[in-house]
């Protein structure tokens, strides 16, 4: 059977990751009514503005059937800002910053810096044979890990070096980055691999 996963259109690179996702043999969804929720199987949230999001999602009568499905197991995979809506815990958010929850981890908003600091380049990623080309914009990192979090991904040089920007908590996953952009599909694979099993 084909699985239906959602892409969470409410703002960010919805289509990059219809496309990643269209490329898998899946049937790749918009989701933007807690109807179209209901039909998914797994869930991408994407990259964008997270306390916007997080806002639409809530105007958009998502927010809390959102907590539902992701406590009740729905492999979801957050990039970037879907990260931070991710998180059970978030530094440097807003006073009124709400998130959907689920993963264990601590994220710091903003923590590569503000757009100008926005970087790309080769990672390498647990599961994957060869690097990943990564693209940081305002990208958030993780601070800390719960004890049942593996940790995919560390910032290899510069400054953030050793920085965690990619984790995996039961059929939760998030990255820093963004994977949908370049083409590469590999770890849209490695979450539809869990949307799967």
């Amino acid at each position: 059977m084909t699985p239906t996963v959602g892409v969470l259109a409410l703002q960010g690179d919805v289509r990059e990751h219809l496309a990643a996702l269209a490329s898998l043999d899946v049937q790749a969804i918009a989701v933007r009514r807690p109807g179209e929720l209901d039909a998914c199987d797994g869930l991408v949230i994407p990259g964008g503005e997270s306390t916007t999001m997080a806002k639409l999602a809530r105007i958009f009568e998502l927010l809390d059937p959102l907590r539902k499905r992701v406590e009740a197991g729905m492999p979801t995979f957050g990039t970037c800002a879907g990260m931070i809506l991710l998180a059970d815990r978030v530094l440097d958010g807003t006073s009124d910053q709400e998130t959907v929850g689920g993963l264990d981890i601590t994220v710091r908003r903003n923590a590569f810096g503000r757009q100008v600091d926005s970087f790309e380049g080769p990672l390498a990623m647990a599961g994957l044979d060869a690097p990943v080309h990564a693209v940081f914009i305002r990208a958030p990192w993780v601070e800390e890990t719960g004890p049942g979090v593996e940790v995919l991904s560390r910032v290899e040089r510069g400054e953030a070096a050793g920085r965690v920007v990619a984790v995996r908590q039961g059929s939760l996953m998030a990255t820093s980055f963004h994977p949908e952009v370049g083409g590469d599909a590999r770890v849209h694979r490695l979450f539809v691999d869990l949307v799967r099993s």
